[in-house]
């Protein structure tokens, strides 16, 4: 029997097989509500736990994840089982979101390890605003990211206020031209509403380029409610 240490290249393997391990480790989210009321997070993937004020959560999510989502819901009733519901963010009556949450709720949205190794992620208000947050890196020397902390439940239109948040356009009238479905929209009055008050957050579909940050795989962050 040959002795893979015997091959030659086994070493260089070894090295580029270690390189590649420690590039896609898993990235550690804190989530930490600084509300002065009860926030109930949730996470797709990671579920979803009842946080008072000060109170944090850590989630540790695989290298390569995509679509990931983590979002305040409030005004929260569950039962013993983790079975209720939520007056904004709910997820199908569950505790533990599987699923994404019911608008309005401010989005912290991420894909870690993808183009060139890189983390993406950002704030969205694609899907409204129901409590202010930041989504920040805290390791690998990278620094930028979001912030939205405007009153916006305050001061939002009244054909888009709904109980406990606001609403974005696309949820209330469902035209092309707030929901960019056919991938051909652009800014609008609403859109601009949202994005005078929080410019580092996705005000619609199409807000890209002031509203995607990006990281080196490995980074890990900090999402906080009412920062």
């Amino acid at each position: 029997m040959i002795s893979f240490k015997s091959l030659p290249m086994f070493s260089s393997v070894f090295l580029l097989i270690s390189i590649l391990f420690t590039s896609t480790s898993a990235a550690i989210f804190d989530i930490r509500n600084n509300c002065p009321f009860t926030v109930w997070a949730g996470a797709v993937p990671g579920g979803g736990r009842q946080l008072g004020r000060g109170q944090t959560w850590s989630l540790n999510v695989p290298a390569g994840t995509k679509g990931a989502r983590i979002w305040p819901r409030t005004n929260c009733i569950f039962d013993g089982a983790g079975r209720g519901s939520c007056q904004t963010g709910d997820c199908n009556g569950l505790l533990r979101c599987k699923a994404y949450g019911r608008p309005p709720n401010t989005l912290a949205e991420y894909a870690l390890n993808q183009f060139q190794n890189l983390d993406f992620f950002d704030i969205s208000l694609v899907d409204g605003f129901n409590v202010g947050m930041e989504f920040i890196p805290t390791s690998n020397g990278c620094t930028r990211g979001p912030r939205c902390t405007a009153d916006i439940k305050g001061q939002c239109p009244n054909e888009l206020r709904a109980p406990g948040g606001c609403n974005n356009p696309c949820t209330v009238f469902k035209e092309d031209r707030y929901c960019c479905n056919s991938g051909n929209c652009g800014p609008t009055d609403y859109s601009r509403f949202f994005k005078n008050r929080c410019p580092t957050a996705y005000s619609y579909p199409k807000d890209d380029p002031t509203s995607t940050f990006t990281c080196p795989g490995g980074t890990n962050y900090r999402v906080v409610f009412c920062p």
